[in-house]
């Protein structure tokens, strides 16, 4: 007994340090984004890639006119050099270059680009044997420089050629800083494991000691994850309540959902001054039950086919009224239990509200909102931004410049950046390039709807999304747009009718526990432990060799950016 005592006395000094783990790239990835129109265009990215004379410091060298445009190689009073398509009568009349596309590769690209006159959206185009792809948009001025940032994967290797497509023909499009650089698949996943490194985990060291503070060798250490740092979750629907497999099933995976519907101003008045929170509340309180934060989706919806059936009819004076009263009823009703808010449900795409109340209805209603439930983070929430490089207008400039027009209307505080993800295959270039640009917003942004379409590739690509997503250090939580039904989800179910997983369940939770790993270890000569864990709430037990004492140390916090404090413990048993 008195062996047993002496091995129980003993010391754990817990020193946790965030420490990144070095991961090198052959080619690093350039994040940055400038979002200013600037008087002179930036170096280019990489120095240009693989694009040929990319400054124009060489004349015309390399480059060639698309259709009938007529191309000038001119300078600036400051001396700065670069490209001009003037005399176009086609969209797509433009300068272009040829490469050769590798379909195993993926492709970002960024030019700096101006107008001649006033400003129009231009998109980057690379024209393949099996049609053009869109690489990115920008809004292009006139008299400063503002930068695209894109990218693309193409489905069949051969010859590509790139041009610039503005619907205005009669301005000039101006060029320079041109970049288009390709990485190999390796190349792409060294990015996202130092990514991962640097913003998703710290470096844990333990050093175990005896009660004279000599180093305890060979003590078993382990840490439990409690819950991670990293919000991932799934939408839900009414068909939860009362049905046990789906709880079980949900609760063994989520801490955050949303609701699909039953929040939604068509579901809870469904004929005008009746309201029915019965459906809602009944989610809520299942969410409460099991520790599930929610996301509010939606107080408004700008889509004019998604307003309850009687609103359409309405007066301007009884809409304006009846808004009013949609959003203080559902905001003050749940106000303090939502962790956000979509208060305008796609307001980049469509503009009821607008068209009916006047252009600052938007801004009201987020003012509005903001008033009701103070604490509850108010966003936008949008599809294609990060998903489809094709659609101008919810473009990530676009985003942002909804996101400051509300702001410099007066509203004070943070709006969060909600990106659906309805992505019909994965262009990770073009995602993350996005992802890049919606970042200099500098709040929080949040993957808020993702499902992948049907078909073959679908498991695939949703796994090369979500690891994409978890890579980049802007975003902040993944909900995946999943509600089950008896006849099926939106468009991506996780479960059969029985709750077992299809092969994106089996996505979802091979994720989890790459995201969510924990880490066990033997300690050294000198009683130390090191591990690099995930950012989380973990429960960390260590045992003495003979297996006869331990110390459990619990609710230790890892947190990113913050530096983490040195635990001591000294137990007697």
């Amino acid at each position: 007994m008195a062996n047993h005592l002496n091995y129980c006395f003993f010391a754990i000094f817990i020193l946790i340090q965030a420490i990144g783990l070095q991961v090198y790239a052959v080619v690093p990835y350039d994040h940055s984004y400038t979002h200013e129109c600037l008087e002179k265009p930036l170096s280019p990215h990489y120095n240009g890639g693989i694009v040929v004379n990319p400054e124009f410091n060489e004349g015309l060298n390399g480059w060639t006119s698309f259709g009938y445009a007529k191309i000038r190689h001119e300078k600036a009073n400051d001396g700065n050099k670069y490209i001009a398509a003037t005399a176009r009568n086609q969209a797509h009349h433009s300068v272009s270059q040829q490469f050769d596309f590798d379909k195993d590769k993926l492709y970002t690209f960024s030019a700096w680009l101006q107008v001649s006159k006033g400003s129009a959206d231009v998109a980057a185009v690379f024209k393949t044997a099996n049609g053009s792809i869109i690489a990115g948009w920008v809004s292009a001025k006139e008299g400063c420089w503002s930068m695209l940032k894109g990218g693309l994967v193409v489905d069949v290797s051969g010859h590509a050629q790139l041009y610039f497509q503005c619907e205005n023909s009669t301005i000039d499009i101006r060029a320079d800083s041109v970049s288009l650089q390709p990485f190999t698949q390796e190349e792409w996943k060294s990015h996202q494991d130092l990514n991962i490194q640097k913003v998703r985990k710290t470096k844990v060291k333990f050093q175990a000691m005896d009660q004279l503070n000599r180093p305890i060798r060979n003590a078993t250490v382990s840490m439990s994850l409690r819950r991670s740092n990293f919000p991932l979750g799934c939408a839900i629907n009414q068909n939860i309540l009362g049905n046990t497999a789906y709880q079980n099933w949900f609760t063994s995976r989520f801490h955050y959902t949303v609701f699909e519907n039953e929040l939604k101003w068509y579901s809870t008045e469904r004929t005008r001054g009746a309201e029915d929170y019965s459906v809602s509340d009944a989610l809520m309180k299942f969410a409460k039950s099991h520790g599930i934060s929610v996301r509010g989706h939606n107080i408004l919806w700008d889509d004019p086919s998604r307003q309850p059936s009687w609103v359409p009819s309405l007066s301007t004076n009884d809409l304006r009224a009846a808004a009013d009263r949609r959003v203080d009823s559902v905001t003050r009703r749940y106000r303090g239990q939502l962790i956000h808010w979509d208060v305008m449900n796609e307001n980049l795409h469509f503009d009821f509200f607008e068209s009916r109340l006047g252009q600052g209805a938007s801004l009201k209603y987020y003012l509005r909102a903001q008033r009701d439930d103070p604490k509850t983070v108010p966003f936008l929430n949008d599809y294609n931004t990060i998903e489809e490089c094709s659609d101008a207008a919810s473009s990530p400039r676009r985003y942002l410049d909804k996101l400051n027009g509300i702001w410099k209307g007066g509203f004070k505080g943070t709006i969060g950046i909600g990106v659906q993800g309805h992505f019909r295959f994965a262009n990770l270039p073009y995602m993350r390039s996005a992802i890049d640009i919606l970042a200099t917003a500098k709040v929080p942004i949040w993957v808020t709807e993702l499902d992948v379409g049907p078909g073959p590739d679908q498991a695939r690509d949703l796994e090369s999304i979500m690891w994409e997503l978890h890579s980049h250090r802007a975003v902040k939580g993944i909900v995946l747009w999943s509600a089950w039904g008896p006849q099926g989800c939106y468009r991506m179910c996780l479960t059969d009718n029985n709750f077992r997983n299809l092969a994106t369940g089996d996505v979802v939770d091979r994720f989890k526990a790459a995201a969510e790993e924990e880490a066990s270890g033997m300690t050294d000569a000198e009683g130390f432990f090191e591990a690099s864990v995930f950012h989380g709430e973990y429960e960390a037990k260590v045992t003495h060799p003979n297996g006869e004492g331990f110390c459990s140390v619990k609710a230790i916090s890892l947190v990113p950016e913050k530096a983490s404090p040195v635990f001591r413990f000294n137990i007697t048993v």
